[in-house]
């Protein structure tokens, strides 16, 4: 009976080679589409000639989808064409910056679970400033709308009285926004009509008895905590998830360029 030929371990595996090809094509793909995005907002926004305005990168959405968008192509491309090509130098490139990213994701993991205080700080003091800006940037304000509107069904940091700190929102204001809070503060009615100005004067004494009942009073800190312990299965699946993809596209690039490389030394052999 004849024995089955085994593939020559100096042979460039097909099935790593399209596998790195087709995940990173994808990978590729997603970024450009992530940072197109980010670029229509910031020109939406006419930024490009505003560009002192920028104080905070973090309180930029669209500057936050360029950067993320930008390292994803980057790594998308490299990756793509380091396995088409077999480009060791490129799939190089693709394990040493993957390398990186996990590596500064588990030292984050690690120190935002011994030093949790400082970071729930760090966040408080982020959701704060979010607040302050809340009218000077759109895509600020819808991010912040869609936080405690659609995902967390909060209003404020710590509560509702955080809103306060903006200035169309203080007390003190002269405009008529004063001693309300934004719209998405608002608890979901069975109106046929929306009243967008339900968070008018809510803050003031009179409003006491019925304010619960007409906004969300939690702040979105707690109301974060409790979704987080609530979701903390899903969360964690997703989180070990990326991991493992992350670590099997560094064993991957790293199988390949092994192959690569002795496929090289092969044809330099006399």
């Amino acid at each position: 009976m004849p024995r089955k030929r085994r593939r020559d371990r100096s042979e460039v595996s097909c099935v790593i080679k399209y596998l790195m090809f087709g995940f990173n094509v994808l990978f590729w793909l997603v970024g450009t589409g992530i940072c197109a995005i980010g670029l229509w907002a910031w020109t939406e926004k006419d930024m490009m000639t505003n560009i002192g305005r920028l104080t905070n990168v973090a309180l930029d959405p669209a500057m936050i989808f360029i950067i993320i968008g930008g390292l994803m192509f980057i790594i998308g491309f490299a990756g793509c064409v380091g396995a088409l090509r077999e480009n060791t130098k490129l799939l190089l490139f693709f394990s040493i910056v993957v390398g990186c990213i996990f590596f500064v994701e588990l030292v984050f993991a690690v120190l935002a679970f011994v030093y949790k205080d400082w970071v729930q700080s760090q966040v408080k003091s982020q959701l704060h400033n979010m607040i302050v800006n809340y009218r000077d940037d759109p895509d600020l304000q819808n991010l912040v709308d869609w936080i405690q509107r659609d995902w967390l069904k909060c209003c404020g940091v710590a509560a509702y009285r955080d809103w306060e700190q903006n200035i169309y929102f203080n007390c003190s204001s002269p405009g008529g926004e004063a001693c309300g809070v934004p719209f998405s503060c608002c608890r979901p009615t069975q109106a046929v009509i929306v009243n967008r100005h339900c968070g008018f004067d809510i803050m003031k004494p009179s409003h006491d008895f019925e304010r619960s009942s007409i906004i969300y009073t939690e702040g979105c800190i707690p109301a974060g905590e409790a979704w987080f312990e609530k979701n903390i299965i899903p969360v964690a699946s997703v989180a070990v998830a990326l991991a493992v993809l992350q670590i099997l596209g560094i064993c991957f690039a790293h199988n390949l360029r092994g192959d690569i490389n002795a496929q090289r030394a092969r044809w330099r052999r006399p």
